[in-house]
């Protein structure tokens, strides 16, 4: 029988050996002091073994089989509400029956209490069948995990240390329910004309005398919005400063918004309207909707004004998991080129034998390998850096050496899951346009009809590098932090560059490739921390990179990034192939068999990162003059106009 977890060796290299499940199975069960959990960490990872071979299955009989009935029956809107064709409902009534909602819950809570890597592992698995399943799927268990976690953060979730549970939790009705597949969530952010702008966004929330809030305002390209609980974020506050981009932040703050009573087999809806599907390219099955809310009755979570602070949060953790929906479609894509290629002959062999054919393929496995690297570190580093921080809430070590590491181990956790998200999300997002791309080109004419998935594959690939935060915003977003934190910490980046010059000159083979790669890095970074300067270079001339960051007192990185804006992208594209290296050098060292994987990833990343230092040190100037002079040019038509 197909099995999309027991076909896939590098998957199960990570559950069987490559990761160090101790620590984050040991926070998840208490420190094992839970007397309801497993006994031993070979019997927990027995369960997720048993849990990800299920959803293998699942994915591969039951849903691969329909996924391009569910591509091709329409969405509709009858009485109000959203209608899925029948094929898609079986599908979720098939993973209610197993229980999938409550996957990462708290036993206490009704759930399996497994890691939250392990249900992005069942994205992927899942999203490999089908990405429109998988899109609705995250809004079950995904949003039961995000309540839970803004209740822990704000202090109204009570925790029962002597033996190890959670006692009540304020959102525990909506957790409940969801776990149940009564119903599922969804988070509202996009609005017209404010998608990655949330500074622009226009729905309000007010507060009456009695101190209940109200929500009004129009929310769209929501996924899965015709669901009952929103996680809505809106403006409480004035915009501070209209000239200011980033002003109106602190102004937002975050909602739960019931959207109807009731549950979703009978919804009684008097505060929202269901305004329209959206009519897309792929994701078909998946419903995405304009949503409006008329003084709809909500509960602020966390503080007024923290809202983009408490969204981030959930966007982290969404954009690790679109990179795991990612890296199941580019899996599909890979298998299918691979399939087809095995079995068209041309010119006397099939074409899988052909040089150029060859490479492709070989390429689409190591680009594979490389997302799930990323993928798999930076979702562990997340969520040890979650758990890390509610164990120094609520159980902190009282020896106060084995305190201190925890909270050392915890800033190691954040530092790594803030360094990897976005290269999660761009890369496997971009990489999933690219492999569909090239399925569809090794199938040939027959690609570009229906009679292949191919094709389903590229219209369901398009939307990654769009959707949870542009490929754009993941790349400025890495680039802002890289190059802030060498002006913040120059001392730190001068040693590890040093480091990177060190092992390049004394190691040899892959650990040296590796330092070389890493060297590649910090050169282009160094150029674009002096490039974006800009007017203050007189003053830094002569002094010391280590001594910049008391030079630089009134660095305004919204006003002097250009640069370094410029070549975002390239910058974040040399990052990935420094990350990936790193993750599967370390890899390599514990399991010697993963150098091979290694140097897949470098015969290709080290020509790719010498031509991406080239672009980034000796382009750009003349395109950055154009603009420095139109800036100026409407600039003095603005003041002429005074």
């Amino acid at each position: 029988m197909p099995n999309f977890y027991e076909d896939n060796d590098d998957l199960r290299f990570y559950v069987e050996k490559g990761l160090d499940w101790a620590p984050l199975v040991g926070l998840t069960e208490y420190e094992w002091r839970a007397a309801d959990g497993p006994e031993s960490l070979e019997q927990a990872l027995e369960l997720y073994g048993d849990v990800f071979t299920l959803v293998g299955e699942y994915a591969a009989e039951a849903i691969a089989p329909v996924a391009r009935t569910v591509d091709t029956e329409k969405l509709r809107i009858e009485n109000g509400e959203v209608v899925h064709p029948e094929a898609f409902d079986a599908l979720f009534e098939g993973m209610r029956d197993m229980e999938l909602y409550g996957m990462c819950l708290p036993r206490e809570l009704g759930g399996m209490n497994l890691p939250f890597l392990a249900y992005n592992v069942t994205i992927e698995l899942i999203a490999r069948a089908d990405v429109s399943v998988v899109a609705h799927y995250g809004f079950h268990g995904g949003i039961a995990m995000a309540l839970l976690l803004y209740s822990v953060m704000e202090g109204t979730t009570e925790f029962d240390v002597e033996n190890a549970r959670i006692s009540s939790t304020r959102f525990g009705d909506a957790i409940e329910e969801i776990r149940q597949g009564l119903t599922w969530g969804s988070m509202d952010i996009t609005e017209s004309d404010a998608g990655s702008d949330m500074g622009a966004l226009r729905t309000t929330a007010e507060q009456d005398d009695d101190g209940a809030w109200y929500v009004t305002g129009q929310k769209i390209y929501i996924t899965s919005g015709h669901g009952k609980y929103h996680i809505v974020i809106a403006r409480t506050e004035p915009v501070a400063k209209a000239d200011d981009p980033f002003g109106g932040l602190a102004g937002l703050s975050l909602f739960l918004v019931p959207a109807y009573a009731g549950t979703a087999a009978e919804p009684q809806r008097t505060v929202s309207t269901i305004d329209g599907i959206e009519t897309k390219l792929g994701h078909n099955g998946s419903a995405t909707v304009a949503i409006s809310f008329e003084r709809a009755p909500a509960e602020l979570i966390g503080k007024r004004g923290e809202g983009f602070k408490m969204m981030l949060l959930l966007m982290n953790n969404a954009r690790v998991g679109v990179g795991f929906e990612s890296l199941g479609l580019c899996e599909a894509a890979y298998r299918m080129a691979r399939e087809y290629a095995s079995q068209r002959p041309s010119m006397g062999k099939t074409i899988d034998r052909h040089e150029m054919i060859a490479d492709y393929l070989d390429e689409m496995r190591t680009d594979c390998q490389a997302i799930r690297a990323i993928a798999m570190a930076g979702g562990f580093a997340e969520e040890m850096a979650q758990k890390l921080r509610l164990k120094l809430t609520f159980f902190p070590p009282e020896d106060r050496d084995e305190k201190e590491r925890t909270e050392r181990e915890y800033q190691r956790a954040s530092r790594k899951a803030r360094r990897l998200t976005s290269l999660v999300k761009y890369l496997g997002s971009e990489k999933a346009v690219e492999m569909a791309r090239r399925a569809i080109q090794i199938h040939g004419g027959a690609g570009y009809t229906k009679d292949y998935e191919a094709e389903k594959l590229l219209r369901d690939a398009i939307v990654f590098p769009i959707y949870e935060g542009t490929s754009q915003i993941q790349a400025l977003f890495s680039t802002k932090d890289t190059l802030l934190g060498i002006i913040r910490r120059p001392q730190d980046f001068v040693r590890r560059a040093a480091t990177a010059r060190w092992r390049a000159s004394t190691a040899s083979g892959l650990p040296a490739r590796v330092a070389r790669l890493q060297g590649l890095s910090f050169a282009a970074q160094q150029h674009l921390v002096t490039r974006i300067a800009g007017g203050k270079f007189r003053e830094l001339r002569g002094v010391p990179l280590t001594s910049w960051g008391t030079t630089l007192t009134d660095f305004d990185p919204k006003r002097d990034f250009a640069p370094a804006l410029l070549h975002a992208e390239r910058l974040t594209q040399i990052l990935i192939d420094v990350a990936v290296a790193e993750e599967l050098l370390a890899q390599s060292e514990k399991h010697p068999e993963r150098a091979e994987v290694l140097e897949r990833w470098l015969e290709r990343a080290e020509p790719r990162s010498r031509h991406l230092h080239d672009v980034i040190t000796k382009t750009g100037d003349r395109l950055l003059a154009r603009l420095a002079e139109q800036e100026e040019a409407e600039g003095a038509v603005a003041e002429a106009a005074k």
